[in-house]
Parts: C-alpha cells; structure tokens; sequence
C-alpha cells in the first residue's frame, strides 16, 4: 500500500467520525433530554473558549513570524496585494448576490404590530459610534489592553508592525534570539492545535446537540420565511457556486479543496466566530491543502478580519429588509428606481463587512448600528434576533470558506519562492 493510499484512508475515517458525531449530537438534540441539553451546552462552550484561546496568539504569532521571514522580499507585496483583490472580489459578489435575490423574491412587509413587538427584543446597551471612534478603537495605546478585549484588528496591527520591524533589523545574535522565540511559541500552539484537533468529534456531537434543540425549540419563524430564503439562498450560492467559480478559474479543483478544508468550516459553522477558527483553517490549510505555511500563515490571519462574505450579504439584504419595513422604499417599485439605493447599499455592506470583526454576532450589531443612524424602524432588528444564530452559522461557513479558497488561489499564483502545488 502506499503513503498515498494510507492517506486517504485516515482522510475517509476522518470524515466518518465526523459524520458519526453530526448524526449522533442531532439524535441527542433531537430527544429533548435536560441533563444532556446542559452537558451539550457546557462542552461546546469549553471547545468555544479553547479555540478564542488559541486565536488570539495564533494570528499574532503566524503574522509576525512571516513577516520576519521574507518582510523585505517583493513577494510580501504581491501576496498582500493578491488577498486583498481576491478579498474584495468575493466580497462584493456576495453582496451582491445577496442584493440580487432579494429583488427577485420581494420579501413583503412585515405586520407593523409585529415590528412594534420586536422593539423590546432589539438589545438596548447599543453605543452608537461614529467611523472614527471605530477607527480609534482599533489603533492601540498599549500591548495589553486589545488581547484582554480580542480585538482582532488591533492585535493583527501590532503583529504587522512587529514582523516588518523585525525584517528589518539587521542580522545579529538578538534578532536571531528574538525570531527564535517567536518560531518557538508558534510550535507550541501548533502542538496544542493538533491535540484540541483530535477532540474535536466531542465538540461536534455537542455543538450538533445543542443546534438541533434550537431548532427543534422553534427558533425559526415561518412569518420570515422569504427573508430568510434570501439570506440563506445568496450564501448557499456564493458558497457552492461564486467561490467554486473563483476556483476554477485558477484551474484548482473545488470539491478537493473543500475536501481539505471540511475541519475549519465544520467549525466554523458551530463557533460562529472566523476568529476562533482560524487555528483549525490554518491547520488545515498547510496540514491537508498542502499551502506553504508562507503563505496561509500570512494570507488566513488577514481574510479571518477582512474577508466577510457573509457579513457583507447580511448587511446588504438586512439593511434593505429594515428600511423597505421603516417605508424608505417599495420592493415593488420600479427597478430603475430602486438602482440608486441598491448600489449605495452594496457599497457600504462590502465597506462595513470590511471593518467588521470575525466575531459571534458581530454583523448583527454593526448592521444595527447602521440602521440605527438612518432612524428606521429597528424593531425588525428585533424580530430577526430569535433565527440570527442559525443565520450566523452559515455566514461564519461561508467566510472560512471564502477565505480558504482566497488562500488557495494566493497560493497558486506562486508569488513566493517554493514553487506552487496542484491538486
């Protein structure tokens, strides 16, 4: 038998233990029994928490360490210059995939009694802050405070800051001591990855468990029925369609490179938070995709802050949803009177998701906070509430997806000197 062979009959029991623990947490959630219920919910939040613990210095450590490496190479520049264009690329076509469908399906208004209800479920501690007080909370006045907080952004800046400086110091016996600490501390939470990997089917069945009893709990509402169908529908579309087609493109093959990452998107889906997974996507990415660690450890940390395909479709469709509520507009109404809206509308989803932390939840407040400044009527915010963490599951899929295949094609371009791989 060779490697080849005996590697893809660990993949395969790799992926029926997976679906043996998916299968076996929705039979639990599905019996409706208290005791596992609270079990279910007490081992998904210890798997949430360890993978927020390991995100926070995985993304500091993998920045810096590739920046240190190869800072002054004009490769950095073409590897940064390439996630950002494919970055914005596959966001922009969410939106607007997402802009598209509504207009397609009109979803009709809501009962006004309906949306007066959903004002007492909108969260009211909201702090409404302009753009610059945005952009102030991400620039740090110290090293502490953005770590104790999980300010993604914050933290990913002083990691850049901190691998260009070291890549730009001259070679001495500190700069080597200083590197090697820091290659060090990465080799060890890769150590802690691989064995929190290796649970991780206790943490599916759990997170299974606690999804099925959820939905089983009526969490979806069938009086948003079309609204839903065009959330769900533009994320299904960007995610086994749009992102496939960037795929092909390049001349990779989609479903392997799904197949490699099934670990981070499964996680994804159930930590909601691109943030807490970007551990397993790294691992992944350079374990089971093969990307040179050059790449994913550089390209992964930014898309998991910038690349937030299914927060820029929420936005849009949830934005216009709200105000077509609040009477800003008429689905029904003529699309070239529609089209200024639209457009506008696309522009700031792709600008807002941007900015947007890879966090549960994060797009819900931002797109409050947006609609809270235009004055429309936020009590629909409050209606969408009940059915947001199934929604945000398949966003937070969607986003590790995209970022996968915007790693993948980074990689492909060969802008750095090991040679590219194919599948």
């Amino acid at each position: 038998m060779t490697a080849i062979d005996k590697l893809g009959k660990i993949f395969n029991r790799q992926i029926l233990i997976w679906l043996a623990a998916l299968a076996g947490g929705t039979i639990l959630g599905l019996l409706n029994i208290g005791w596992i219920d609270d079990l279910s919910s007490f081992v998904s939040t210890v798997f949430t928490r360890v993978f927020q613990l390991l995100a926070v210095p995985t993304i500091a450590l993998a920045v810096m360490c590739t920046l240190s490496a190869f800072g002054k190479q004009k490769s950095t520049g073409k590897i940064f210059a390439h996630a950002i264009g494919y970055t914005l690329a596959t966001t922009l076509s969410a939106a607007l995939v997402g802009i598209i469908l509504y207009v397609v399906i009109a979803p009709a208004n809501l009962p006004s009694a309906l949306i007066d209800g959903g004002n007492a479920e909108v969260p009211t501690d909201l702090n409404t802050t302009s753009y610059y007080d945005h952009i102030l909370n991400v620039i740090p006045n110290n090293l502490v405070r953005p770590i104790l907080e999980g300010n993604v952004l914050s933290i990913l800046l002083i990691a850049v800051g901190a691998g260009l400086a070291l890549a730009h110091m001259e070679e001495s016996k500190e700069k080597r001591q200083v590197v090697d600490f820091i290659e060090g501390l990465q080799q060890l939470l890769f150590l802690a990855l691989k064995a929190v990997i290796t649970v991780l089917p206790i943490g599916i069945v759990a997170f299974a468990e606690r999804l099925t009893a959820e939905m089983s709990g009526g969490v979806i509402a069938d009086s948003l029925g079309k609204y839903v169908l065009v959330i769900m529908g533009g994320n299904i579309l960007q995610m086994v369609i749009v992102l496939p087609l960037f795929l092909i493109a390049k001349g990779l093959n989609p479903i392997k490179v799904a197949k490699a990452m099934a670990p981070a998107i499964l996680v994804a889906l159930f930590t909601k938070s691109s943030a807490a997974t970007l551990p397993t996507t790294l691992s992944s990415a350079e374990n089971r995709l093969k990307i040179s660690p050059r790449v994913s450890r550089f390209v992964l940390p930014i898309c998991t802050t910038i690349n937030m395909n299914g927060c820029a479709a929420f936005i849009a469709v949830t934005s216009l949803f709200v105000m077509q509520n609040s009477g800003f507009f008429s689905v029904d109404s003529p699309i070239t009177d529609l089209l200024p809206t639209l457009l506008v509308w696309l522009l700031v989803s792709v600008v807002s998701a941007v900015g947007n932390a890879g966090v549960p939840m994060g797009c819900y407040f931002l797109t409050l906070s947006l609609m809270t400044g235009t004055g429309a009527a936020v009590g629909v915010m409050g209606i969408i509430l009940p059915i947001y963490t199934i929604i945000d599951m398949v966003e937070t899929a969607e986003n590790v997806w995209s970022d996968s295949c915007v790693c993948a094609i980074v990689n492909d371009n060969g802008a750095y000197d090991e040679g590219n791989w194919v599948i």
